[in-house]
């Protein structure tokens, strides 16, 4: 893992452009819609281009930005897809039972027999909740929900995170109906 003054992390993700005079659309990643605008410049994460946010304004799931340079609809446009990212560093130091999510990737996972199941590669949310993506030796990565009942310890202190798992969690079979559940 690279040190804390080398890591980068995700704030936001610039999408399509709101307007003609330079405004996009930008989904933020973090409690606070409008966090990513605390950090003054923001940048990409190999470091090349960097971002100056001149206005912000919440606007239902996204938030309407306008950058300082970008000022019509097709320099806007260029901009689709860009990741705005902060060095770890410039990031207020968390209480002993909060981290971010970042400090989950390259942690072992084990199982409730302490197992070792693989290694944390990303924290992904695709909609319908937060899901730790996980990279076993062998295979394929596979995703487990985070929440506190499936991951009832997480030790950074050690780089290990327990996951409570339900003996089929990976098989690939149908669920046998349940009592009382009508046969289809």
């Amino acid at each position: 893992m690279t040190s804390s003054e080398d890591q980068k992390i995700l704030l936001a993700k610039i999408g399509a452009a709101h307007g003609i005079r330079g405004e996009v659309r930008v989904k933020p990643f973090g409690d606070d819609p409008l966090s990513f605008t605390d950090y003054g410049v923001l940048t990409t994460k190999d470091g090349k281009r960097s971002f100056e946010v001149k206005n912000a304004r919440v606007q239902k799931t996204v938030v309407i930005t306008s950058f300082k340079g970008v000022t019509d609809r097709n320099q806007a446009e260029e901009l689709n897809g860009v990741e705005l990212y902060v060095d770890r560093d410039q990031l207020p130091e968390t209480d002993d039972d909060e981290f971010y999510y970042s400090d989950l990737n390259g942690s072992t996972v084990l199982d409730q027999d302490g197992e070792v199941l693989g290694k944390i590669v990303a924290v992904q949310d695709f909609g319908a909740g937060d899901l730790l993506e996980i990279r076993p030796k062998r295979g394929r990565t596979f995703y487990v929900p985070f929440t506190r009942e499936f991951v009832p310890e997480i030790d950074l202190a050690n780089d290990r995170v327990r996951v409570d798992l339900p003996e089929d969690y990976f098989s690939e079979g149908t669920p046998e109906p349940s009592e009382g559940a009508p046969d289809r």
